[in-house]
C-alpha cells in the first residue's frame, strides 16, 4: 500500500491544498462560514508528509518510527475529514453540500485514513489457512454501551416525532419547521416526509441504531434470509465498519464539542443564538437533546466498532491431529 499512499498524498491530496491555497479558495468551513485559507496549507503538509513516509516504507520497509509517523498523519487526515457524514446526508436530502470544495478535502481525507491505515498494518498479515471466526456477540459492557446508544436517541427520535404529527415544541411547530427546512434548501424529498409525518433523521437515527446492533450481535456477521443468493454468507468485515467508522468519528466529537458548548451556554459563559428558534433557550433546549444522542450514540458506536473488528479477525485453522 505505500506506492498508493505516496500517490494519494503527494499527486492528490498535496496538489489539491495547493492549488486550493494559491487561488485562495477556502477548504475547511465551520458552520458554513469559511475558515481562513492560510489553513489549507495544512491539507498541502499532510499530503506532503503522507508522501515522504510512504516512500520512506517503499524503500526501507515499515519499522516501527514510520509505524508512528503513519498513525500520526492518519489522525491528521482524519481532523480533516470530519463532517463527511454531514456531507453525505446533506446530498441525500438537501439540495447540495454548502461548499464542494469542503465536502471534496473531507472526501480526500477518508480515502487517506483508508490507505494511511492499510499501509500502517501491511505487515499484519493473517496466518496462512486463516478462517473467519464463527459468529458471536459481543461482551456484555460492549451490549451495555450499544443499549445506551440506542436509549441517547429516544428523547431526540420522540422531539422529531412530536414535530412531525403537528406539536409544538421549543416554539416551534411542524409548520415552521417546513418553512425553514425548504428555506435552508431541503430536497423534496425530505420536504415530502416531513409532511407524511417521517422525520428522515429519525430514519436515519434507524439506521443507524441497526448497525449499532449488528456490530454487537451474531447477526451482524451474516447475510440474512431475504438477501436470498447471499444468505447464509459472511458479512465482508469492511462492509460495516465503514460506515461506523465514518459515523464514529462524525458524531461523537460533534456531540461532545456541542455539549461543552451547550454547558458554557448553560451556565452563561457564552451565548447560544437562536438560530431558526424564537429564543435561545429553545435553540438550548433542542441542542441539549440531538448533542446528547449524537455524543453517546458515537462513543457507542466506536466501542461496538472496535469489538466487531476484534471478534471477526481472521484465525488460523488447527491442525487435525495424527490419528
Amino acid at each position: 500500500m505505500g506506492p498508493t499512499t505516496v500517490v494519494w498524498g503527494g499527486v492528490a491530496y498535496s496538489a489539491f491544498g495547493l492549488s486550493c491555497a494559491l487561488s485562495g479558495t477556502p477548504v475547511f468551513h465551520g458552520g458554513g462560514v469559511p475558515a481562513s485559507s492560510t489553513l489549507n496549507w495544512f491539507v498541502v503538509a499532510v499530503g506532503a508528509v503522507a508522501a515522504v513516509v510512504g516512500a520512506a516504507v517503499v524503500r526501507y520497509g515499515l519499522s516501527p518510527w514510520l509505524r508512528v509517523l503513519l498513525w500520526t498523519v492518519c489522525v491528521l487526515a482524519g481532523i480533516a475529514a470530519f463532517s463527511l457524514l454531514m456531507d453525505l446526508i446533506t446530498l441525500m436530502f438537501g439540495q447540495g453540500v454548502d461548499s464542494w470544495v469542503a465536502a471534496t478535502n473531507h472526501a480526500l481525507a477518508a480515502i487517506g485514513v483508508l490507505l494511511l491505515t492499510a499501509t500502517a498494518r501491511s505487515r499484519h498479515r493473517s496466518p496462512n489457512g486463516a478462517c473467519a471466526p464463527a459468529p458471536s456477540c459481543a461482551p456484555a459492557r460492549v451490549q451495555i454501551a450499544a443499549a445506551a446508544g440506542t436509549v441517547a436517541f429516544v428523547p431526540y427520535s420522540a422531539m422529531k416525532l412530536f414535530w412531525a404529527f403537528g406539536g409544538t415544541f421549543a416554539g416551534t411547530s411542524i409548520e415552521e419547521i417546513l418553512v425553514i427546512s425548504k428555506r435552508n434548501g431541503a430536497s423534496e424529498f425530505w420536504l415530502t416526509l416531513e409532511s407524511w409525518g417521517l422525520d428522515a433523521t429519525v430514519l436515519l437515527a434507524a439506521l443507524g441504531v441497526l448497525l449499532l446492533w449488528g456490530l454487537v450481535r451474531p447477526w451482524g456477521q451474516v447475510f440474512p434470509r431475504w438477501t436470498l443468493l447471499l444468505h447464509g454468507r459472511r458479512v465482508p468485515r469492511w462492509l460495516p465498519m465503514a460506515p461506523a467508522l465514518i459515523g464514529a468519528a462524525t458524531l461523537a466529537p460533534y456531540g461532545l464539542l456541542g455539549i461543552g458548548y451547550c454547558a458554557l451556554a448553560t451556565v452563561g459563559a457564552v451565548t447560544m443564538r437562536p438560530g431558526d428558534f424564537p429564543s435561545s433557550g429553545d435553540a438550548l433546549s433542542v441542542s441539549w437533546i440531538g448533542m446528547t444522542a449524537f455524543a453517546v450514540y458515537g462513543a457507542a458506536l466506536a466501542i461496538a466498532a472496535r469489538s466487531y473488528w476484534l471478534r471477526t479477525r481472521p484465525v488460523g485453522r488447527v491442525p487435525a491431529q495424527a490419528e
